[in-house]
């Protein structure tokens, strides 16, 4: 017997598993609340890893696509102080293992290879529930229902999903990004543009605060203001202020360069508040028949490179699990959690060092291990 994979979310773990189940013929359908894949802006830059992110790619057949979506250059690395002196500047020499790509176009890469109708937009899940027999019942907005016997949350921090598997709940990390954006960089920001530099810079000085930016396509600098702080200080922010805001985030860098403060205050757009939430490192439970969790679903953490990394490593393994155990759901989800529990502890282990407050030496460290 044939059994259709259900996927709730069509972010990059949901597409990509359901590239690799169509790889093997394996039947899929993916639920996704947006109305359409241009709903909203995708967000930024993406690095992509050579030891997951790219076996994805790999498992999915869309190595040659991929490689035209990737921004050359990108993988330059400038470690500044807060007066703007230069700690760290490494050129992308082409040698790299985490080419950057914009994560827009790696999502429209995955769904221009699936079949027609494979993703059902629109579809937001309102409820799930067990019905007993190892199949589960979806319940979207609009009042319908899906029943299936592979059900899959790819749904993100806030999943429908996981309450199937865990009483886990997303806590706040402590820390939120707000974004800005800088247009035209070259011709009409100059000096933020310098500092910034071809890729990726991130400003840092002991504390709680840091200014990170990537150059995007063309001259446009995304900016992730970083700041420690609690979810109250922001309830104090008027973000729909956009110039009251972007003076109070930018107070908070008073004394730092100006070159530094102007990817905030020149910003293009209005700042938008992007709080962190994480599940705890480790976040596991025990095997239910006919679901699981992939991405940040399964072991949401604070931004570290990593998230996009490992949800589409998720989405690849488990479909290869399944096509692994034809005909045996439950050894394949089982063969699929056994891998991914670990490997997601180990990586918000690993990165929970270099969040916690670092000072420019740790980052300093950390890139230059990893170039």
């Amino acid at each position: 017997m044939t059994i259709e994979a259900t996927i709730i979310g069509a972010g990059l773990g949901g597409l990509t598993l359901a590239r690799v189940l169509h790889v093997h013929s394996i039947p899929v359908t993916v639920y996704e609340a947006e109305a359409s894949p241009m709903a909203r802006t995708q967000g930024g830059m993406l690095d992509i890893h050579d030891y997951n992110g790219q076996l994805a790619v790999r498992a999915a057949g869309l190595t040659e696509e991929f490689g035209g979506l990737v921004l050359e250059g990108r993988q330059a690395v400038r470690i500044l102080d807060r007066e703007g002196n230069v700690l760290l500047d490494q050129d992308d020499d082409g040698t790299g293992g985490r080419p950057e790509v914009q994560r827009g176009e790696l999502r429209r890469m995955l769904l221009d290879a699936l079949p027609a109708g494979t993703v059902r937009w629109g579809h937001k899940a309102d409820g799930v529930r067990s019905l007993g027999d190892g199949s589960h019942e979806v319940t979207f907005a609009d009042g319908t229902t899906t029943v299936t016997d592979l059900l899959i949350g790819a749904d993100g921090a806030w999943s429908r999903v996981r309450p199937l598997l865990s009483d886990a709940t997303p806590a706040y990390a402590g820390m939120s990004f707000v974004e800005t954006y800088l247009f035209d960089a070259e011709t009409r920001h100059p000096a933020a543009a310098k500092a910034v530099g071809g890729g990726s810079m991130f400003a840092l000085a002991p504390g709680d605060r840091q200014i990170g930016a990537h150059r995007e396509k063309g001259e446009t600098l995304h900016t992730y203001v970083m700041l420690t702080k609690p979810l109250d200080w922001f309830d104090g922010v008027d973000f729909t202020d956009p110039a009251a805001a972007t003076a109070r985030v930018a107070a908070e860098f008073d004394g730092w360069a100006p070159e530094l403060t102007a990817l905030i205050t020149d910003s293009d757009t209005a700042p938008v508040l992007r709080p962190h939430h994480t599940l705890p490192v480790g976040h596991r439970w025990d095997r239910v028949p006919g679901v699981t969790l992939v991405g940040d679903a399964a072991h949401l953490i604070p931004p570290n490179g990593e998230g996009a990394n490992l949800a589409m490593l998720d989405g690849a393994e488990l479909g290869e699990a399944l096509a692994a155990h034809p005909g045996d759901v439950e050894a394949a989800l089982a063969a699929y959690e056994a891998t991914m529990f670990p490997r997601s502890a180990k990586a918000a282990e690993e990165e929970s060092a270099i969040l916690d407050n670092p000072s420019p030496e740790d980052v300093v460290s950390f890139f230059s291990r990893n170039d």
